[in-house]
């Protein structure tokens, strides 16, 4: 129920209001039965736009840190996820993949939309990962059409570490649904699955327009903040020595 107080009275006109979103390709959404629609995540503002501007209710599979935030702001996300019915998911563990796919498929069993990032994680510099094949087993499985989706504009109004966002226009675009049935009974093979989730990217980056990177985000995430750590230890080691004591570390005179 407050799902439809959001969408239609609190949060979904102010968005419209602010970020006079431009929607293309809303007809490619099926009118009724199950459904997956893949997209891009390039801001934490998407999770509030797209649902914001579909006819349909969609319920997306959201990480569950946004349910176990500290403070104020984490009990008011994780108030806001959980009125719109989204379904947290522990992307941590040996399990985390198959937890995910089970709570995808008992979604679409229901004949709803069911809301997902292929890419796993926010695009932390504006371009399009490879895709995890999670999606591929479900759209395989469950045998449902998948619509890819593009957010044009979402990174440069709220870009990572950027609390509140930017008012400026932004464009959200449907593709038309990508269908699999060939694939009938593939789900757990590697190679069915890859090329599933390779064609669902690549719809997307047509859509988006996006540079296309072939590695995970979160791999390339992770080297890059070991790699900074890595820098900020370099630069401490170089600030100089110090003694037991505790006082920096001297070269000796040189006697003359």
């Amino acid at each position: 129920m407050f799902y439809y107080v959001l969408k239609y009275v609190l949060l979904g006109p102010l968005l419209r209001l602010l970020f006079r979103p431009r929607i293309e390709g809303l007809e490619h959404i099926p009118a009724h039965g199950p459904a997956i629609v893949a997209g891009n995540h390039l801001s934490f503002s998407d999770h509030f736009l797209m649902p914001a501007i579909l006819k349909r209710r969609i319920t997306f599979l959201a990480k569950a840190e946004y349910f176990t935030g500290p403070g104020l702001r984490g009990r008011l996300t994780a108030f806001f996820f959980r009125s719109a019915g989204q379904i947290p998911v522990d992307r941590s563990g040996k399990e985390a993949g198959s937890a995910a796919i089970r709570e995808g498929l008992a979604v679409l069993g229901r004949d709803e939309l069911l809301g997902i990032y292929p890419e796993g994680t926010r695009s932390h510099d504006g371009r399009l990962y490879k895709g995890k094949v999670g999606v591929a087993v479900m759209a395989i499985r469950a045998q449902v059409p998948v619509v890819p989706c593009a957010m044009v504009g979402t990174f440069e109004i709220q870009p990572p570490g950027q609390v509140v966002p930017s008012i400026r226009r932004v464009t959200i675009r449907f593709g038309e649904p990508l269908e699999f049935s060939r694939y009938a009974g593939l789900e757990n093979e590697r190679a069915a699955v890859r090329a599933v989730t390779d064609e669902i990217m690549y719809a997307i980056l047509g859509l988006s327009g996006q540079e296309y990177v072939d590695r995970y985000a979160a791999e390339v995430k992770a080297e890059q903040a070991k790699g900074k750590q890595a820098g900020k230890q370099t630069r401490g080691e170089g600030k100089g020595r110090r003694t037991e004591a505790g006082r920096p570390w001297k070269f000796p005179r040189r006697r003359h």
